[in-house]
């Protein structure tokens, strides 16, 4: 699964470790992805989404199936 944001595009980037000897070493920056159900396209679907979008009400949440109850 790729690490990227299907609302937005954010996707890792690069970048380096830096000791206190001043060592450099690579490193890589993942984006906030979380699965959502969510409204996308009229359907509920899972979607992975970064934590950016969601705060920023980009995602429509799906909304839970209430479970009906029949008297006894």
């Amino acid at each position: 699964m790729s690490r990227i944001c299907e609302l937005c595009g954010k996707k890792p980037m690069v970048g380096s470790n830096i000791s206190h000897a001043h060592n450099v070493t690579k490193r890589r920056f993942n984006p906030n992805l979380q699965r959502v159900r969510a409204l996308h396209n009229g359907s509920v679907k899972k979607i992975s989404v970064c934590t950016s979008c969601i705060r920023s009400g980009r995602v429509l949440k799906a909304p839970r199936m209430m479970k009906s109850v029949t008297p006894a």
